[in-house]
């Protein structure tokens, strides 16, 4: 009895081992192959069959399971020195982002080795880059065709990497374009020479423009005064004409008087400080009224 039951004992563990060694679980993130006696497991039409997440069987011992990873991945690559159409040099950081798309291809283009994907990636990056940036220059690399060189590197990284890896380049990014530090200091001076260059240019236009601006100014001014003086001898020879009429008019209505008046402005102008001297004759015409009235109280 002791025996069967043993017996019993042994054919449990034995089933429970092969059904441990029977079945496995593939991850939500991953997708799996099965590796037969050393060779890939396909379906009647020769496609691999690659086993989606969830629990599957296998036979054990002769059965191995190849999990592969289904994520987006991100490849980042080390600066690159470059040579752009002009013959100079720069330094290029860039990324790839990648995902396995023909598992099958890919397990027999690397054997699962993640090292070995980034390695090709890598080398075909940079084979890529060095053709582009090699029919262009540091401007438009850098500014006028960045956009357009991105995009032509993933389409051939892309078409080539699925072709020899099974893998899908989804996007390339070029992060940074620098000069190295030789070249940097050449470029910068001349970049210097240039603004500077530029800017005498602008300072000379803006002294050209405003010479005219003054030019104008002072013409307009000296238009400006000529017709204010032309005004202004317009209204005193119109104020001359009417003083001198109204001159004429009080002459005409007493003549007498009017030279008198005209005499006394002209005492008061002549004596009114007493350092005036004048030498004169005490009959002279311009002591014409006080010999007058000299006169006119002798014969009172």
């Amino acid at each position: 009895m002791k025996q069967i039951k043993m017996s019993y004992l042994v054919i449990a563990v034995i089933v429970l081992f092969l059904a441990a060694n029977s079945l496995f679980t593939v991850q939500e993130t991953q997708r799996a192959l099965v590796v037969r006696l050393g060779k890939l497991v396909t379906d009647s039409k020769g496609a691999a069959e690659v086993l989606q997440p969830g629990l599957h069987i296998r036979w054990p011992f002769i059965s191995n399971v190849v999990r592969l990873d289904n994520r987006l991945q991100t490849l980042e690559l080390d600066d690159s020195r470059i040579v752009t159409s002009e013959k100079k040099d720069v330094i290029v950081s860039s990324y790839i982002k990648w995902r396995i798309k023909d598992f099958k291809l890919y397990y027999i283009a690397t054997s699962d080795d993640i090292t070995k994907t980034r390695l090709i990636l890598t080398q075909k990056m940079g084979n890529e880059l060095r053709a582009q940036f090699g029919r262009r220059s540091i401007s438009e690399v850098v500014s006028g065709e960045r956009e357009d060189v991105m995009a032509i590197l993933q389409q051939q990284i892309n078409k080539s990497a699925e072709e020899t890896l099974g893998v899908e380049v989804l996007d390339v990014r070029v992060k940074r374009i620098d000069l190295p530090l030789e070249v940097s200091e050449s470029v910068f001076g001349r970049m210097r020479a240039e603004r500077a260059q530029a800017a005498a240019e602008h300072r000379a236009d803006g002294t050209r423009e405003a010479e005219k601006i003054r030019a104008a100014a002072d013409a307009k001014v000296t238009v400006l005064f000529a017709e204010a003086n032309k005004k202004s001898q317009e209204l005193r020879g119109d104020g001359d004409a009417k003083a001198a009429a109204i001159y004429a008019q009080a002459y005409n209505k007493d003549p007498e008087f009017f030279s008198f008046y005209r005499s006394l402005k002209a005492y008061r102008s002549t004596l009114s400080s007493k350092n005036d001297l004048l030498v004169l004759s005490p009959e002279s015409e311009f002591f014409q009224y006080f010999n007058d009235a000299a006169k006119a109280k002798k014969e009172q």
